[in-house]
């Protein structure tokens, strides 16, 4: 029988040695400091074999510790709470236990608790070939100190290692905190977890697309149960941690919440490489750097979208000042479609009007699809869903939606044109792949719409205007100012040229049989036929009453000559009623000085006049001599 007094003796030698291995420092983790203590108590108690059970948070298990080269025995790898503990969580049988541990016939096996009054922690496991365990008195001295000195040892591995998480969490956070990089606090966030805890993956969940670089693992966040994890929807819905047992992977999962002030950005996902228990002190570092990125996170969102409001005021503030320059309504079309392509990264643009009589008219300076294809029919549909849906459109994926729109675009923004509530057109932006625009960009193009279409609007009325102008209001071909001004031009920079002056001959008569409507109508019916006639060779216009006009450029007198009786021959057979025209042409040659516009008339008139004198419906050709 050992005294206590012998007892404490023996004792010294281990406290000396187990207060060297603590402050050595040798064990760079607190298991392989239970490793060598396991070695230690063997060499102390002269045993041939000693192992040590000891609880660990993250199994939710007694694990087996042993030295590297420890004997190799048939013996557990761990035991679950319930199998070690009796319902008060006192250590059940050490002789029961001491048969669950090991089955090795030559050796005998002492099972020494490491316990304190309320809690077990551990066990240590002693083996001896043959006979000779330790007396009972000596194992509970035995294992007060072993706890006593693990437990030390633990707290300061546990302290330790909270100091070394936190600091680097500290210089993360301040990382974090002046970067809007997402793609930089996204690479910290797991750069840091990587380095904490290295035998875990990790995924970033997110709920939109925040990087632009390939190796992160980044993720889209999947809401539909059969292409995502329920947990981790809940976690992002709810906004608060989840763990899940995969038992089909044999894996543990843990999701937490990437919060900011002003929402949920996504989920952390942390995957275990095996069932595990995650422990409170880390689930609450998992939570902090979670909701550290999350924070960070929005705070470059922000960012980023401050200086995208700001990019799409300068947008609209100098697509507003381009439109509203004195540049031509076709200008202002290329101009914004341009824009509008480059800054959605759009494939097609196009703006339209609407007709009278129905239909569109698709506008100059809209893209290629709408210029060079016959959009009439896609318009319509456009225009009907618009109808349906009670203002514009914002289609990410034409296939999947419950649309009529058939196109080989997929992603289409439709926005009405309206000027003071009258509904003028519509802008149509399309991408032949789906999903390609944000519910921002379509913002941003009902905008520029709205401030665009008052410019158009304006463009046009002056476009009809200048048109008016220069336009008969009655046979709609040209003014006569219209064509002084032609004409001028022409003798100015031309070699030659012809001006036609056609009469309607007995016009009076019409008018006094047929009544002044109709003698307008034959009018009209006479302009067609030279507008016909003459297609763009030149330009025609009403002289004044019954006198039409028409001047043509380099052309030979004889092709002059030809275009006048086509146009006489047209008119006797093709008007009802029907009428003649007599027609005077002055040609000029340069070989000299040119004429002048006001000589080239006089003598197409006394042409014309001649031919009245000579019976009518004629053609008198003169040239006027340099």
């Amino acid at each position: 029988m050992i005294i206590d007094s012998q007892l404490d003796d023996q004792l010294i030698p281990l406290q000396s040695r187990l207060f060297q291995m603590a402050v050595a420092g040798k064990a760079k983790t607190f298991e392989r400091f239970v490793q060598a203590m396991a070695g230690e108590m063997k060499r102390f108690l002269r045993a041939d074999y000693g192992a040590i059970y000891y609880w660990d948070d993250w199994k939710g298990r007694y694990r087996l510790h042993v030295e590297p080269n420890a004997e190799p025995l048939a013996i557990r790898t761990d035991f679950s709470k319930e199998e070690v503990e009796d319902e008060d969580g006192q250590m059940k049988s050490r002789e029961f236990l001491a048969e669950w541990v090991v089955s090795e016939p030559e050796f005998s096996f002492s099972i020494i608790p490491l316990q304190t009054e309320d809690h077990l922690h551990g066990f240590i496991v002693i083996g001896v070939r043959g006979a000779g365990m330790p007396e009972r008195k000596r194992e509970e001295r035995l294992s007060g100190e072993v706890l006593k000195c693990l437990k030390q040892v633990e707290d300061y591995y546990e302290v330790y290692e909270e100091r070394c998480k936190y600091e680097l969490l500290y210089k993360v956070t301040s990382h974090f905190h002046s970067s809007i990089d997402t793609d930089g606090v996204l690479s910290e966030i797991v750069a840091t977890l990587r380095k904490v805890y290295p035998e875990f993956s990790y995924n970033l969940l997110l709920s939109q697309d925040y990087t632009t670089k390939s190796d992160l693992p980044v993720q889209e966040l999947r809401y539909d149960k059969e292409a995502g994890s329920e947990a981790s929807t809940q976690a992002y819905l709810t906004g608060e941690l989840q763990i899940e047992d995969r038992l089909q992977e044999g894996r543990s999962f843990l999701y937490a919440p990437l919060k900011g002030k002003q929402g949920v950005y996504g989920v952390l996902q942390v995957a275990a490489p095996d069932y595990l228990y995650f422990p409170k002190k880390d689930i609450e570092f998992f939570l902090l750097i979670a909701n550290t990125a999350g924070n960070a996170l929005e705070n470059a969102k922000l960012y980023q979208q401050s200086r995208k409001l700001n990019n799409d005021l300068k947008l609209i503030n100098a697509t507003s000042k381009k439109l509203n320059s004195n540049i031509r309504l076709n200008e202002k079309i290329s101009y914004i479609s341009e824009e509008i392509e480059s800054s959605f990264q759009a494939d097609e643009v196009g703006f339209a009007t609407f007709l009278e009589g129905g239909g569109y008219q698709v506008l100059e300076g809209s893209s290629s699809y709408f210029t060079m294809n016959d959009p009439q029919d896609f318009l319509e549909e456009v225009e009907r869903v618009m109808v349906e849906e009670s203002g514009p459109l914002f289609i990410s994926d034409v296939t999947t939606m419950n649309t009529p729109i058939s196109s080989d675009f997929r992603s289409v923004m439709a926005v009405p044109m309206t000027d003071h509530d009258h509904i003028s057109g519509l802008a149509v932006v399309m991408h032949r792949e789906p999903c390609i625009f944000s519910f921002e960009s379509f913002k941003l193009l009902k905008s520029l719409v709205h401030h665009s279409t008052l410019a158009f609007a304006n463009s046009i009325l002056r476009e009809e205007l200048e048109q008016t102008v220069v336009t008969d209001y009655l046979t709609k071909l040209s003014s006569r100012i219209h064509l002084d001004q032609k004409v001028a031009a022409h003798i100015e920079k031309d070699d030659s040229g012809h001006f036609l002056l056609f009469d309607i001959d007995d016009f009076k008569a019409v008018n006094d049989t047929y009544g002044h409507q109709i003698g307008d109508e034959v009018i009209c019916q006479v302009a067609r036929i030279i507008k016909r006639c003459t297609a763009d060779v030149g330009v025609a216009a009403r002289w004044g009453g019954e006198e039409l006009a028409l001047y043509v450029p380099d052309l030979t007198a004889q092709e002059a000559y030809d275009y006048a009786e086509t146009i006489r021959v047209e008119v006797e057979e093709h008007t009802r009623p029907s009428v003649t025209v007599s027609c005077g042409i002055a040609s000029w040659k340069k070989s000299g000085q040119a004429p002048g516009q006001k000589q080239l008339v006089q003598v197409a008139d006394a042409a014309l006049y001649k031919g009245k004198e000579m019976g009518k419906n004629v053609i008198i050709h003169q040239h006027i001599q340099p």
